[in-house]
């Protein structure tokens, strides 16, 4: 849609607080258009107070709705560590899943008010252009989609940064953008990313980033800290032997993480649309909780149910990353990780270490494949060694049939 186009329209319009955002909607109520704001209290660890994105919204005329998503992002939190779906790189894609939330929750108020178009602020250039527009065409597909961004008309109005704050300041609002960033950063329960100007080049060290969530692994205490999870068929349920909710345990997993330099991870990734894309991300909470869930999937899956887990794992990853966490093969991913991980119980103790982190006990597993009897290498009750060679001789079978045929040869 281009904004000439929206005359007959209540535009829900997705917003931050910051330049861009103020910029949007003054021109979009410059027009004389329905406008109602709305934005997402997904925890974010950069915001003092997330009600200063209405009170900054207000200064342009706009009414602003915020809706509390902490608990909807603590859920999805765990729906991904549940997965172990790390994307590109190995990175925990914050952003991404904090969409699928995002748009969800927002969808719902707007369409209380009345809403007839969905408006976002992503960049024609970046995934969440796609993200936006897909979770709002699948989940409520009357729902028109207005991106400022990639309208010829106010493209060509704001180049940059610099006509923004002339425009605002032309209609007396007060656009102080403070000293330039060296990179930009987007924020929820589950981490960082930071990306854009200066860590566009890949000659600049990530170490240019501040963290947010917690300190570079030099910055860490001189001594292990052990930290203690419980887990419950692939959940975190209790940390230190403190139980609590999903937000609960993301946030304490969050402070343990990040006071120890846990994971800040530097990727260059395969963006949707083709090109890649340079972040830096914080996830110390995420990276904590996973480090125990492998510790438990471990004594819990056998050889075939690792490798299914492991591709239904980088299915979820791909869902997330692309804005299709809730269209069928997303939704039925997750319900056969939910199968593969209905034994995963166990407790897991870990030693933390400047950014490090140490395997130290898994007890209270009482599904654990594991038979140390069996693994042993010293004489015991489990395996026979002897009992092995027929297994060995029926594999010499394919094997010595292989070079009879010519398909092996030695000096290949």
């Amino acid at each position: 849609m281009k904004i000439q186009q929206l005359s007959n329209h209540k535009i829900g319009l997705c917003v931050s607080g910051g330049l861009d955002s103020r910029t949007v909607a003054m021109r979009l109520l410059e027009e004389g258009l329905d406008v109602h704001c709305f934005t997402a209290d997904l925890a974010q660890p950069d915001e003092d107070n997330i009600e200063n994105v209405a009170a900054k919204m207000a200064t342009v005329g706009a009414k602003t709705t915020l809706v509390d998503l902490k608990n909807e992002m603590a859920e999805a939190c765990f729906t991904v560590l549940k997965s172990l779906a790390s994307y590109d790189g190995g990175y925990w894609n914050t952003t991404g899943i904090a969409r699928a939330v995002t748009v969800k929750g927002l969808l719902k108020e707007m369409q209380k008010v009345g809403c007839t178009v969905l408006s976002h602020g992503a960049t024609g250039r970046g995934n969440d252009q796609v993200r936006f527009e897909r979770y709002t065409n699948v989940l409520a597909p009357k729902m028109g989609v207005y991106a400022p961004w990639r309208d010829p008309e106010l493209l060509k109005q704001f180049a940059g940064r610099k006509e923004m704050v002339a425009y605002l300041r032309a209609k007396g609002v007060d656009a102080d953008t403070g000293p330039k960033k060296h990179y930009s950063t987007d924020a929820n329960l589950a981490g960082l990313s930071h990306e854009a100007e200066d860590l566009e080049s890949l000659e600049t060290s990530c170490e240019i980033v501040d963290p947010i969530m917690g300190v570079w692994p030099q910055d860490a205490p001189d001594a292990i800290e052990e930290v203690t999870l419980r887990i419950h068929a692939g959940r975190c349920v209790a940390i230190n032997g403190v139980e609590g909710t999903p937000l609960e345990i993301m946030q304490k997993a969050n402070e343990i993480g990040g006071r120890n330099g846990i994971w800040m991870r530097n990727a260059l990734e395969n963006r949707i649309i083709g090109t890649k894309s340079r972040g830096v991300y914080e996830a110390p909470g995420m990276e904590l909780i996973s480090f125990a869930l492998r510790a438990v999937y471990q004594a819990t899956m056998g050889r075939r149910s690792t490798k299914l887990f492991a591709y239904l794992s980088r299915l979820v990853a791909d869902q997330v990353y692309d804005g299709r966490l809730y269209e069928p093969a997303g939704q039925a991913a997750l319900a056969g990780i939910d199968k593969l991980t209905e034994f995963a119980h166990g407790t897991v103790k870990i030693g933390l270490y400047k950014g490090n982190m140490y395997f130290r006990a898994l007890t209270d597993c009482p599904h654990s494949l594991y038979s140390p009897a069996d693994a042993s290498m010293e004489a015991s009750d489990g395996l026979n060694p002897v009992s092995s060679q027929g297994f060995v001789e029926v594999a010499a079978v394919e094997a010595k049939i292989m070079a009879i045929s010519g398909q092996v040869k030695l000096n290949d």
